[in-house]
């Protein structure tokens, strides 16, 4: 089975079963974030590895994959965010770090890789969750409808970019980091970002959530949307060159590892996220 197949067997059964996860929305969406996180923490720990460090792989896929659950337990007022709390396992990874990595392992070269792998999977996949939940979210529609956003705008960007790059080619954007990128794809990625989110948030957000954006924030949430996702995926780039790595892992038919297919996600979700809690406005009824 060639490559392309195998890439639209895996898209047409995992897009759908996505999208009902997240209208599903409290443990199945928790689990899936949960999963996703973890099965990304792996491969950049992989990906530390490939570099001579040697992380607390162990704690910190565990750690990256609790993040969404943590989330959803204090949606439902199970659990509190406490500094005690993060500060207790703070100490606790102090202490594995002093008993199983010494002062030859890099015990502060383990520490940082491993806290940094928390929060570039688990920590940003975790705001997928409070896109659901959102307070202007009124029901199972609203809720979707705002995670889509940030995805849309993330994937068309990143199709306008290539269809464009291909096309008018001209100077390289970033070579030493992602060669195939071009400055005329960056802009046409960038011009079908903002695009995208003036016509969502007109002609979907409304009748579907009852909300929307002004024209000025649907431009300004489509152009950083779109660079952040851009950002993205040149920072994986980066992290596999390191590496020396050219997936993160095999593990998806097609498409590499988790981390290949969120990578650009780690960046707009959490941009999406914070832009959406400032720009949001009811839609006018």
């Amino acid at each position: 089975m060639s490559e392309l197949a195998k890439r639209i067997i895996f898209s047409v059964i995992a897009a759908p079963l996505a999208v009902y996860l997240v209208f599903l929305g409290g443990a199945p969406l928790a689990g899936m974030l949960a999963v996703a996180s973890g099965l990304a923490a792996r491969e950049f720990y992989r990906m530390v590895s490939e570099t001579g460090s040697d992380p607390l792989w162990g704690h910190g896929v565990v750690l990256s994959a609790a993040l969404p659950l943590l989330v959803h337990a204090n949606t439902l007022g199970l659990w509190t965010p406490s500094l005690t709390v993060w500060m207790l396992l703070f100490l606790e990874l102090l202490t594995v770090a002093l008993f199983t990595r010494g002062s030859t392992g890099k015990p502060m070269e383990a520490l940082g890789s491993t806290l940094f792998g928390v929060f570039y999977t688990g920590g940003a996949l975790s705001f997928a969750y409070g896109l659901r939940y959102h307070p202007y979210a009124i029901g199972a529609m609203a809720g979707t409808a705002l995670v889509a956003l940030p995805l849309i705008v993330t994937w068309l960007t990143d199709s306008g970019a290539f269809a464009v790059g291909k096309s008018v080619g001209g100077r390289k954007l970033m070579p030493s980091v992602s060669p195939g990128k071009t400055v005329s794809g960056a802009v046409g990625g960038l011009v079908v970002g903002i695009a995208v989110s003036v016509l969502y948030t007109r002609f979907v957000l409304p009748p579907v959530a009852q909300l929307g954006l002004s024209l000025q924030g649907a431009v300004l949430f489509g152009a950083v949307v779109s660079a952040g996702g851009q950002i993205g995926d040149l920072v994986e780039s980066m992290l596999k060159r390191e590496a020396g790595v050219k997936d993160s892992s095999t593990l998806i038919p097609g498409h590499g590892g988790v981390l290949d297919r969120i990578d650009s996600l780690i960046f707009t979700i959490p941009l999406g996220f914070a832009l959406l809690s400032w720009l949001l406005i009811p839609a006018p009824r």
